[in-house]
């Protein structure tokens, strides 16, 4: 076995660090370039990238186009499909350019002129009770933006996010959320750090639209059973914290629009396993609407249907053959 195959892994990881590592100057003068220039030329830049990112990240393109024809197949032409992801991956690049531009914006009167709120009413009264409130928020559109407005209308808010490959970039965005207010939880280790910060009746940013490592269970998505954390549930089952879901949509004029949508009650029943399921059974079920009136907002280059029972259970078998060959 030659020496390359034999540590594939590991100089894989290594070379990745490293062009993570070179690309990250660059970044940072995105940045400042990015903050000085009129927002509309971000997002001119924004919408070029867009394309080219579409037709040159190959394996993304083709899980965009595979989800889009899972759940529209029978309804839109492969066009509009094609119209959908285009529109998609341009909006992810604008999100998180308009994003960089304006992280370093504090000032409240500032930021709504860019974010218009809708609905806060229902966080307000879910927030007085002072259970704590689990803002349940999909990666739509800037998703960074939507996690950073509870804090900036000045609610006590938190959130947990996992750790990025690249550190430097985890703790730039952590620099930016925290100077809006935000306490930032690592998933790694995290529960109690959650189940605290709701108990003392903060906001909770929670995001479990996504396929994810976390222990979850296969509910609805879309109309097809996908792999979903069961994070929330568990939260809402062990303390008495609110649910109430928000979105972060973009408006014709390019700027935002967020949205804050009723509490969804829970269910809290003598059957525990089966309020799992029911509460996160209707978390989807928020999802999937929102997704659907907002297509062009979603992610659809995340594979949210790559694990499958079989696939689990594949992995389930070899952690625990793993453990007992320790």
């Amino acid at each position: 076995m030659s020496f390359y195959s034999k540590h594939k892994s590991k100089i894989r990881t290594i070379r990745r660090k490293f062009v993570l590592l070179l690309l990250f100057p660059p970044l940072l003068l995105i940045i400042f370039i990015f903050r000085i220039v009129p927002i509309r030329c971000v997002r001119s830049f924004a919408s070029l990238s867009g394309k080219y990112f579409y037709r040159f990240a190959t394996k993304s393109r083709e899980w965009a186009l595979a989800n889009l024809e899972r759940i529209y197949g029978d309804t839109l032409a492969e066009n509009e499909r094609i119209g959908i992801a285009k529109a998609s991956f341009t909006e992810i690049l604008t999100g998180f350019f308009d994003y960089m531009a304006y992280s370093h914006v504090k000032d409240a009167s500032r930021y709504f002129r860019l974010i218009e709120v809708d609905g806060e009413e229902h966080l307000r009264n879910a927030y007085h009770r002072g259970k704590g409130v689990i803002c349940l928020i999909p990666h739509m559109s800037s998703w960074e933006f939507a996690a950073i407005t509870p804090p900036m209308l000045g609610y006590a808010t938190s959130a947990a996010s996992q750790s990025m490959k690249m550190s430097l970039l985890e703790k730039l965005i952590v620099k930016f959320r925290s100077s809006r207010g935000m306490k930032n939880i690592t998933r790694q280790g995290s529960y109690q750090a959650l189940t605290e910060a709701l108990n003392k009746g903060e906001c909770l940013i929670l995001m479990t639209d996504q396929d994810t490592r976390v222990k979850g269970i296969f509910m609805d998505f879309l109309g097809y059973p996908a792999y979903t954390p069961l994070g929330a549930s568990r939260l809402l089952a062990d303390t008495q914290a609110a649910l109430v879901p928000m979105a972060m949509t973009r408006k014709e004029d390019g700027n935002y629009h967020f949205l804050i949508f009723p509490e969804i009650p829970t269910i809290r029943t003598d059957n525990p396993e089966a309020d799992l399921q029911a509460n996160t059974g209707n978390q989807n079920k928020f999802y999937s609407e929102i997704i659907r009136k907002y297509p062009a907002q979603w992610v659809w280059m995340h594979r949210r249907w790559k694990t499958t029972p079989e696939s689990l259970a594949a992995t389930l078998k070899a952690r625990k053959e793993s453990t007992q060959n320790k």
